[in-house]
């Protein structure tokens, strides 16, 4: 019922949204006099503040239609190459003439299945793409696939990546954001000891929550602080009737979102201040960059409700792959199959989501890779948000991630 409850009040407040865009552009409106005092600015700036907090948020555009490339200029453009139920395997095609022979590694980004949009790795994917031939793991919101299709749960992810390497094909890299490091680990381990030509040359694993019992967060004891059962009854839902995939049970991205806010509340509620202040002061610049950060962080997609399920228990209640139980379709996977895939694990200082050394934790896992290809990095002064995007994965860490990837095959 909460589901619909939600749906209801997004169909009663848009009216409301409605008046305060007519109120806003009225107030703004150079014609009017009241435009130009401080009165009209914060009233003007109330209703867009108001307008953005609860305004529904679609799925952004990924927007990376150039690079540069020895300093050319470059389109790019995006290509669906493999399609799933659950997900698009989206390549990002750079204009074959200035490109040439380079021959770049290639790298298959997993997108966290985590609430967000893919999308979230927009400034991570900007940077990559410069030195290598990138492709993303594009989620699909589960609200919008039919009820009909068949479940998806952690096993289902793991064969999902192996697919996807497999359409890479051999030499090709593997990277994960947060969530995906465990289903990483899965599919590689399977495809090692399967002695599949795709098995990945590497693996890059960035705040990964490999082994949540090392220095737990938020998040971990949230998901430990109550039975499966209590998941299952009060986060799972119906999706309502106004959507493709009525009556699919999901773990809503609402309730992923408001689990986000509530982590950092203060922050959030000081960043909407300072927009009002913004906003009046006529600050375009901050304006716009407080408002693209939340078109982006406000937008939100539903989980399969087995997937997410499946993750709080195998992930973080009973910690199958740090100690050697987990299994995918009933078969046991063995990290200690991948002989020949480099590791690279990275970490932030003060992430508050994947804990400093639950990533570091494939290592010790991953006991027959070469000790020369074991590489493990802690960025200082960033958390889990700063390990893939900003200054200090421009600067610093991307850098680590391209010599990596070089120096193993690429």
């Amino acid at each position: 019922m909460l589901y619909h409850a939600h749906e209801l009040y997004q169909a009663a407040i848009r009216p409301f949204r409605a008046v305060a865009t007519v109120h806003r552009n009225l107030l703004l409106n150079p014609l009017n006099p009241f435009s130009y005092t401080i009165g009209g600015k914060a009233l003007a700036a109330a209703h867009q503040v108001f307008d953005d907090f609860t305004r529904r948020y679609d799925k952004p555009a990924f927007g990376l239609e150039s690079t540069l490339i020895d300093g050319k200029e470059t389109a790019v453009r995006e290509v669906v190459v493999a399609t799933t139920p659950y997900c698009n395997l989206i390549y990002f095609e750079r204009d074959p003439e200035i490109v040439g022979t380079r021959n770049d590694p290639r790298i298959l980004v997993v997108a966290p299945m985590s609430g967000h949009y893919a999308t979230l790795l927009r400034g991570t994917l900007q940077t990559l793409i410069a030195d290598h031939e990138v492709y993303v793991t594009d989620w699909k919101n589960a609200r919008d696939i039919p009820a009909d299709t068949s479940a998806f749960d952690l096993d289902d992810y793991a064969d999902t990546l192996i697919e996807f390497l497999e359409e890479l094909g051999p030499g090709a890299h593997v990277m994960g954001v947060c969530q995906p490091g465990v289903p990483i680990m899965m599919a590689t381990s399977l495809m090692a000891e399967d002695k599949n030509p795709a098995t990945p040359a590497s693996m890059i694993l960035m705040g990964s929550p490999i082994d949540t019992r090392l220095n737990p967060t938020q998040p971990n004891d949230y998901a430990t602080s109550r039975p499966l059962s209590w998941f299952e009854n009060h986060a799972i839902m119906r999706v309502p009737p106004n959507y493709a995939g009525a009556g699919r049970a999901v773990y809503p991205g609402f309730i992923q979102l408001s689990g986000f806010l509530a982590m950092n509340l203060d922050q959030h509620l000081d960043a909407h201040a300072r927009q009002f202040d913004n906003l009046i002061a006529g600050d375009g610049d901050s304006v716009a960059k407080h408002q693209a950060f939340y078109e982006e962080y406000l937008s939100v997609m539903d989980l399969p409700s087995d997937y997410y399920l499946q993750t709080i228990d195998r992930v973080f209640q009973r910690h199958l792959l740090p100690k050697g139980e987990m299994t995918c379709h009933g078969r046991p996977v063995e990290p200690a199959a991948i002989t020949q895939t480099a590791l690279l694990t990275i970490e932030g200082e003060k992430d508050n989501i994947s804990g400093l050394g639950q990533t570091e934790a494939a290592h010790a896992l991953c006991v027959s890779i070469p000790s020369a290809k074991h590489a493990h990095y802690v960025q200082q002064g960033v958390g889990h948000y700063g390990v893939f995007n900003g200054r200090r994965w421009q600067e610093e860490i991307a850098p680590r991630v391209a010599g990596f990837v070089r120096e193993n095959g690429g």
